[in-house]
């Protein structure tokens, strides 16, 4: 994980960065969501990948791939949540307390 993480830290910065610019962005405009079957088949698709990584199942370079795009998307979802949570302390308008 540690050598992932040194020989690829651009990826992992670039992946970060464009998460907080998506998160900042997204707040404004509202789409339609997943539907509950889409939501089950990706959550599932999620699942398989993470055990085999975890279990290291998947050999060579198609495995150190599956290992970095899978902290890649970890890292580009947590972007996202910052983008979003900090958009909605600077824009959000707050009421006053009386």
């Amino acid at each position: 994980m540690v050598t992932l993480a040194t020989f690829s830290w651009s990826w992992l910065l670039g992946a970060a960065v464009l998460g907080f610019g998506m998160g900042w962005i997204a707040v404004v405009h509202r789409g339609r969501g997943v539907s509950k079957t889409a939501a089950i088949w990706l959550g599932a698709a999620g699942a398989v990948l993470l055990a085999l990584a975890l279990a290291r199942l998947v050999p060579g370079r198609f495995g150190y791939w599956l290992d970095l795009g899978l902290i890649m998307l970890a890292v580009y979802l947590a972007g996202c949540a910052v983008g979003s949570w900090l958009r909605h302390l600077v824009v959000s308008r707050h009421s006053p307390v009386t």
